[in-house]
């Protein structure tokens, strides 16, 4: 899990906190606050990224001084969660979501705009349904997280019989079989 800052096309600073499945590589989940992020916020910012995902049972974060509020701990002994925070200072103790929220800059964000809170969470929706369910990883020989989490994957598209399938909003275009 990590947090990170980005901007609307109309200069305003938004926090995304993005919760990741390091085994599978899996986007769990984006939550998007409205407002600046304080202990409380954080809380609901987590459950909102995780609702629906099942219970995880560690969660691994780095040293920010949000993940430190009393209100945090808290809630992480609430719901059973053992904290493994990073080693402080080296930020490759954290490699897959730091990987993660650049490729999201790159290869995402910095090609798309959005105007506020609100439409920035749907169109992060949108890539999560992706990088999940079509993207493939070299680190997972080739599979999309969804395969290696057990999920069934998309058939594999005949050369002679297939049609192209937009993604992020026509950002990126795959073939499938037709």
């Amino acid at each position: 899990m990590d947090l990170f800052r980005t901007e609307s096309i109309l200069l305003q600073s938004h926090s995304v906190l993005i919760v990741m499945d390091q085994f599978s590589r899996r986007l769990i989940g984006f939550a998007v606050p409205p407002i600046t992020v304080d202990g409380p916020a954080l809380c609901r910012m987590f459950s909102q990224a995780i609702a629906g995902q099942g219970q995880c049972l560690r969660l691994t974060f780095d040293h920010d001084p949000l993940f430190q509020f009393q209100r945090w701990e808290a809630n992480l002994r609430v719901l059973g969660i053992e904290a493994i925070p990073t080693v402080p200072g080296v930020p490759v103790s954290h490699p897959f979501v730091e990987w993660l929220i650049r490729m999201i800059r790159q290869e995402y964000l910095d090609q798309l705009l959005f105007w506020n809170a609100t439409d920035l969470a749907r169109k992060l929706e949108h890539f999560q349904g992706y990088y999940n369910g079509w993207r493939r990883h070299q680190g997972l020989a080739g599979d999309t997280p969804d395969g290696k989490a057990g999920a069934p994957s998309a058939p594999i598209a005949n050369l002679a019989n297939y049609r192209w399938q937009e993604h992020c909003q026509g950002l990126v275009e795959l073939p499938i079989a037709a």
